[in-house]
């Protein structure tokens, strides 16, 4: 979680491109946003891991519009392919946001749980306002990490060598 407005999609798309170029098979998504002309709300794309596609997870509802923007039907799509990648190997699991749909119980709630059940460690940006879902959802499993890069990286690190050993 971190503080700005889109820093957590910033910090965890720049970690999986450092993630890629150490070697390490992540599967996930990251998110991608273009801010647009005047007070429009940004354009919201996901980059499924490791190369594509890029899918654009919002809809442009008009100007008056009001609430979430969010395209459920890509976003499945995009946890669908996420599913099939993992399902042929991944050494860290990245999922851009814990958010509303998987709060209902939705979006990448099975993908995440598969990765766990195949020993993948699982990296899960998170909005404030679904953090009680998340602590739900974990059972007690999660932990809290810094928003840095170099953080996320050096635990990143810890749990893949952790893998290895045991494998």
């Amino acid at each position: 979680m971190a503080p700005g407005r889109g820093d957590t999609d910033l910090i965890l798309e720049g970690l999986a491109a450092d993630l890629a170029a150490s070697g390490l098979r992540c599967c996930g998504t990251v998110q991608i946003n273009t801010e647009c002309a005047d007070a429009d709300p940004c354009d919201m794309d996901v980059r499924v891991l490791p190369d594509g596609p890029v899918l654009r997870i919002s809809q442009d509802l008009g100007p008056s519009a009001r609430g979430c923007r969010l395209d459920p039907a890509t976003l499945e799509t995009a946890v669908g392919l996420v599913a099939a990648r993992l399902s042929s190997g991944a050494d860290l699991l990245i999922i851009n946001k814990f958010g509303k749909h998987e709060a209902e119980g939705r979006g990448f709630r099975d993908v995440i749980a598969q990765a766990l059940a195949m020993d993948v460690p699982v990296l899960v940006g998170l909005k404030a306002m679904n953090r009680e879902a998340f602590r739900t959802f974990a059972g007690g499993m999660a932990i809290q990490l810094p928003p840095e890069r170099a953080a996320l990286k050096d635990w990143v690190e810890g749990v893949a060598a952790t893998a290895a050993k045991v494998a």
